[in-house]
């Protein structure tokens, strides 16, 4: 076989490899998009899945001091569902959000009867999770 008749067969595995390699080294693997994903583990009752998800702030709560202090606010997803978010402000920076702000979060979903929580929207400390999450806010990433 020649030269030219092998590169084409080996272009979209060089691709894949690639594409496996950065993914790896960001750390940001794929995770379940949109409402669509939150819809479907709630329906399901699952938790410990990441997600990511954007949506509208509809509610900014108090924030949870109890143990390490959680920012926490409501975010209405495309669809009508709320979710709860729960960002560790011991571990990653406050959010600067206002009711009616977008953000996009990727995080650990939970199930619960209100609906569920994502938590996890931040970095591991300890480095041992490859899929850390964040919150996407005009711009910036919070993790």
């Amino acid at each position: 076989m020649t030269t030219r008749g092998l590169l084409p067969r080996l272009l979209p595995v060089a691709f894949a490899v690639v594409a496996l390699a950065v993914a790896w080294l960001y750390g940001r693997p794929p995770a379940p998009a949109g409402a669509p994903a939150v819809h479907s583990a709630s329906t399901e009752r699952r938790a410990g899945e990441m997600v990511e998800v954007s949506g509208r702030v509809s509610r900014l709560l108090a924030d949870d001091r109890e143990g390490s202090r959680h920012q926490r606010f409501i975010l209405a997803l495309e669809g009508g569902e709320t979710l709860l978010v729960a960002h560790n402000i011991d571990l990653a920076p406050r959010v600067p959000l206002a009711v009616g702000d977008t953000a996009r979060v990727r995080g650990q979903y939970e199930w619960n009867e209100q609906g569920g929580v994502l938590h996890w929207t931040h970095h591991d400390p300890d480095g041992r999770r490859r899929d850390a999450g964040w919150i996407e806010h005009r711009g910036k990433v919070y993790d």
